[in-house]
């Protein structure tokens, strides 16, 4: 994928703004909102698919209506970042469906995880059961949400 956005012209802007908002549009819908026939439209997102910008469609779920209400931010400190240390744990949380992100941070840890559980209780059980025993953990803090104000993978972007 290019990652030189400078390449997306206005209409393109615009397509993937109209799908980050609501990726179940029709063509002819996507084409009327963005001012082209369907055909050119067509192409362009079939384009934007292949370059990597529209990496798939997605479903928003209520995560409370799950089950899954408890959010939890998680910093990581690893005992050593060497690539084999950072490989391990990588691999170690892509396995683990109870955390929803994580991301490498620069700074004074070196992940933060973002985890859904149920209730406060099974976050405790998923920190000693899972966090805890991911590679080269060697220590953790943790923050719990009081309330979700806006929670989303869409990226806004600016036609």
């Amino acid at each position: 994928m290019s990652e030189n956005t400078d390449e997306l012209d206005r209409i393109d802007r615009r397509i993937l703004s109209a799908l980050a908002k609501d990726a179940r549009l029709s063509m002819a819908a996507l084409a009327d909102r963005v001012g082209l026939s369907k055909t050119p439209v067509t192409v362009r997102v079939k384009r934007l698919e292949s370059e990597g910008y529209i990496q798939g469609y997605h479903a928003a779920l209520d995560a409370g209506k799950l089950g899954l209400a408890q959010v939890a931010f998680v910093q990581v400190t690893l005992e050593r970042t060497t690539a084999d240390a950072l490989d391990a744990f990588n691999a170690a949380v892509r396995a683990a469906p109870e955390i929803a992100e994580c991301h490498m941070i620069a700074g004074g840890y070196d992940y933060l995880l973002k985890i859904r559980t149920r209730d406060v209780a099974a976050y405790r059980r998923a920190l000693t059961d899972l966090v805890a025993h991911l590679p080269h953990v060697a220590q953790t803090s943790t923050f719990m949400a009081m309330e979700v104000v806006k929670d989303g993978a869409a990226v806004g972007v600016t036609p």
